[in-house]
């Protein structure tokens, strides 16, 4: 029976993904999985136990909801909250066992006043002291001040551990100078602290300074779009060994013929100028396909490829087949990312239609999409 959209994901590909990541590195530097914003779109809970099992060290997300969740769900492994903590969300990141990112005195005074609140029996609460080397977003630019900072929560006794010294990187994939500038404005931070807490986690490479920066992994890199099978560069996964672990299908629910003048889609945005067949095809921007990609895309189906006419609504798109429609017919699968045949489209070839990044796109994929797990092909229950 068709679908009318599904992402099928390969577990198998992530936990292959991050064993090739880790595999890269040198003895001792630990990989940490990030699976922030739903897994990329792929699952967080699903995503995260397929990259334990290929070796990540930990895992990250962006906020204390997302931390909890993946504990309320059985996740023991270390979790690192990458992003802000309002005061509202300290008493869950604490509860959650989240190690936090701080990079003022005041945030880990409100820190130690949660971790009192939540009573005898918590653990220490391990924090990571961030850098701003060039992102301009969290983080201090002041190495001083990072300093005190980390001094702070190492006075701080039971409550608090201080876990790790971090900094992100803005361009790592097409900007190496001003990485590598960004590297030598983290290095006093990292001597300095490294030299009072010789057992500091010291992290900083994302995917594509995984790929591309061995002297930015230190002791950790944080991989995200990497895992899932993604080009961080936005250019063809194979390229780094790298697996696409989603594809995203639909199926053909209508064809009928267009002839000259006929229209198809809102605003009549595209005209048949002569006889062609079109398919629609029941995926639309309620499901995560970009309104952007209107008469600039392509379908696969049955191993051919095929340009999306007309605008992309809520929930279709339609598709030109040409004067000969061919085999194709109603009830037909649809695949918008992944292979069919000896064409292949994936979620980069979709982003550079409409100059964005293949994170944009995964991400992007709706509630509204059933993902169904599988490892090779072989069913696995989320």
């Amino acid at each position: 029976m068709a679908v009318r959209a599904l992402a099928r994901v390969n577990l198998a590909a992530i936990e292959r993904n991050v064993a090739r990541l880790g595999g890269g590195l040198a003895d001792g530097v630990g990989l940490c999985a990030v699976v922030k914003g739903d897994g990329y779109g792929h699952g967080a809970l699903p995503a995260a136990r397929a990259a334990l099992a290929g070796g990540a060290a930990l895992l990250a997300v962006a906020t204390a909801g997302e931390a909890a969740e993946l504990r309320d769900a059985g996740i023991s492994e270390p979790i690192l909250v990458l992003g802000a903590v309002s005061d509202d969300e300290l008493p869950l990141a604490v509860a959650a066992r989240g190690e936090l990112v701080a990079w003022t005195l005041e945030f880990v005074e409100r820190l130690r006043g949660a971790v009192a609140g939540a009573g005898a029996g918590v653990a220490p609460v391990r924090v990571h002291v961030k850098l701003d080397t060039g992102m301009g977003r969290l983080g201090t630019r002041d190495v001083d001040e990072a300093i005190r900072v980390a001094e702070s929560v190492g006075a701080a006794g039971s409550s608090l551990e201080l876990a790790g010294a971090m900094t992100h990187f803005a361009s790592a994939d097409d900007d190496r100078e001003f990485t590598s500038l960004q590297l030598a404005r983290f290095q006093p931070l990292v001597a300095a602290l490294r030299e009072r807490w010789p057992g500091l986690v010291v992290h900083a490479a994302n995917s594509a300074a995984t790929l591309r920066e061995p002297a930015s992994h230190f002791d950790l890199v944080r991989c995200g779009i990497a895992i899932y099978g993604c080009d961080p560069m936005n250019q063809d996964p194979s390229g780094h060994g790298l697996e696409p672990a989603l594809e995203l299908t639909s199926y053909v629910a209508a064809v009928k013929l267009a002839r000259p003048g006929d229209s198809a889609g809102y605003g009549r945005r595209w005209t048949a100028s002569s006889e062609t067949w079109v398919a629609t095809v029941p995926i639309g921007y309620a499901d995560g396909i970009r309104r952007a990609l209107t008469n600039n895309c392509d379908v696969l189906i049955g191993g051919r490829r095929y340009p999306v006419v007309g605008t992309v609504s809520m929930d279709n798109i339609t598709v030109a087949l040409g004067t000969d429609r061919g085999p194709v017919n109603c009830g037909d699968p649809v695949t918008i990312i992944g292979a069919d045949g000896s064409e292949r489209q994936t979620a980069e070839d979709v982003a550079r239609r409409i100059g964005t990044i293949s994170y944009e796109i995964v991400c992007g994929l709706t509630p509204r999409v059933p993902r169904v797990y599988h490892r090779d092909g072989a069913p696995v229950e989320r």
